[in-house]
């Protein structure tokens, strides 16, 4: 009896664990890839404004999943401070869905941002904390609690699509309600309390910014300046693909791609999901050096396809782009924070970690954001995009980052596993 109760204790508690996953990333995907479409097709916002709204989630990447963590190391159950910024992030969706003002829409994006950006390492600390807890080896199971996450951002995102929302305020009432459901349900999460230990974690620290010391080692300062220019390219797609795709309304009005673009764009999602289980594999084979070099050869396909595909006779290159998204994505930001953690001293592997992501999520998210609206707004005239000279830009910029960077970034791999870093 003992045995069977046992085993649905933790079942229930890795259903809990994976609805909460699912959720954490369900209410972001509701609006991340469809809003750029809903602000430049509908409020008419220009690139720099559609842009700027996308910055603002490195903005807060910068300093608030730090500040947020050390309020969860020090003073609050980590699942209350989680549940409290989902509810807070989602009030600003509500008001955020009001608001057609370019400047006023940004700041409450940016409040927005401030309180979701820290819930993706929140959640992740109560998931660990709660499988620790209950005797589960997390390296074993959280990653098929995880994938249930981009399981969530994908449902959302069609459900977005499906019902028409992605051209109207409602994907941001959709999104505020799940995150409020998702605020309440946090709170019934085990608890997690602080960890009340004598090593102290400074803000500095939490930021990643005492792994700065990194930088001395050139190798490793090459890798985090071109995890920045990378981090620069992942948020081109989300705030412009939408856009994109739907301007071949004119031309092919009856195309499935076009009137169902947000579906078409999980695509990349979904592809995502399936090359995270190839890293292992490619990293052991050929090395970091190899795996950052096709993951920005991955991004120049991703965008010179977007370039010469459309919904008629280049469907296949649309496609072919979304499939490869999943490369680009992954073999930079997974196998990037998989050669942090090996290469840091373990003195400072958690400090390296918050680096990568200050670099990648929230410098090279800030640039993005605001540089690809310059270019697209460059390349617009009266409303138009020329949207082939929008790709082809960005697919230059990443032909360079790929040209250069194996001239600079020295490293040899040993597939035995014995790198040779430091020597």
């Amino acid at each position: 009896m003992g045995k069977y109760h046992k085993s649905n204790f933790c079942m229930s508690l890795k259903f809990r664990l994976i609805l909460m996953n699912f959720l954490q990333f369900f209410v972001w995907g509701a609006w991340l890839i469809s809003i750029g479409g809903y602000l430049g097709g509908t409020l008419k916002f220009s690139g720099v404004e559609i842009g700027a709204v996308f910055s603002t989630l490195g903005i807060a990447s910068l300093f608030m999943p730090a500040l947020m963590g050390i309020v969860a190391d020090k003073w609050v159950n980590a699942e209350r401070v989680l549940g409290i910024c989902h509810i807070v992030a989602a009030l600003m969706l509500i008001w955020a869905s009001t608001v057609k003002d370019p400047d006023l829409f940004f700041w409450v994006m940016l409040l927005n941002s401030m309180f979701y950006m820290p819930t993706i390492a929140l959640n992740n600390t109560v998931s660990y904390i709660v499988l620790e807890k209950n005797g589960f080896d997390i390296v074993k199971d959280f990653p098929p609690i995880r994938v249930w996450g981009t399981i969530g951002f994908i449902v959302a995102m069609w459900i977005v699509d499906f019902t028409g929302w992605k051209t109207s305020n409602m994907q941001l009432l959709f999104s505020a309600v799940s995150g409020v459901g998702l605020g309440l349900f946090a709170f019934t999460m085990p608890a997690c309390p602080p960890v009340k230990s004598k090593m102290s974690k400074s803000f500095l620290s939490s930021l990643g910014l005492d792994a700065f010391v990194l930088f001395k080692d050139s190798r490793m300062a090459v890798f985090f300046v071109f995890s920045m220019f990378l981090g620069a390219a992942l948020q081109i797609t989300n705030a412009f693909g939408g856009s994109f795709l739907n301007s071949f309304s004119g031309s092919h009005p009856d195309s499935f791609v076009v009137k169902h673009e947000i579906l078409t764009l999980s695509i990349s999602q979904i592809s995502e999901s399936l090359f995270i289980l190839a890293i292992p594999f490619f990293l052991k084979k050929f090395g970091i050096k190899k795996v950052m070099i096709m993951s920005m050869v991955a991004w120049v396909l991703r965008f010179g396809l977007f370039a010469i595909g459309d919904p008629g006779s280049g469907l296949y290159l649309l496609l072919l782009s979304m499939i490869i998204y999943g490369m680009a994505f992954d073999f930079f930001n997974i196998s990037g924070s998989l050669f942090v953690e090996q290469e840091s001293p373990s003195s400072i592997r958690a400090s390296a970690q918050g680096l990568f992501m200050f670099m990648t999520n929230g410098v090279g998210a800030m640039i993005g954001g605001y540089c690809s609206g310059l270019v697209v707004d460059h390349f617009t005239v009266n409303g138009i995009s020329d949207w082939q000279s929008i790709w082809f830009s960005f697919a230059g910029y990443a032909l360079v980052l790929a040209i250069i960077f194996p001239l600079v970034f020295r490293y040899r791999h040993d597939p035995e596993g014995l790198q040779d870093f430091h020597h």
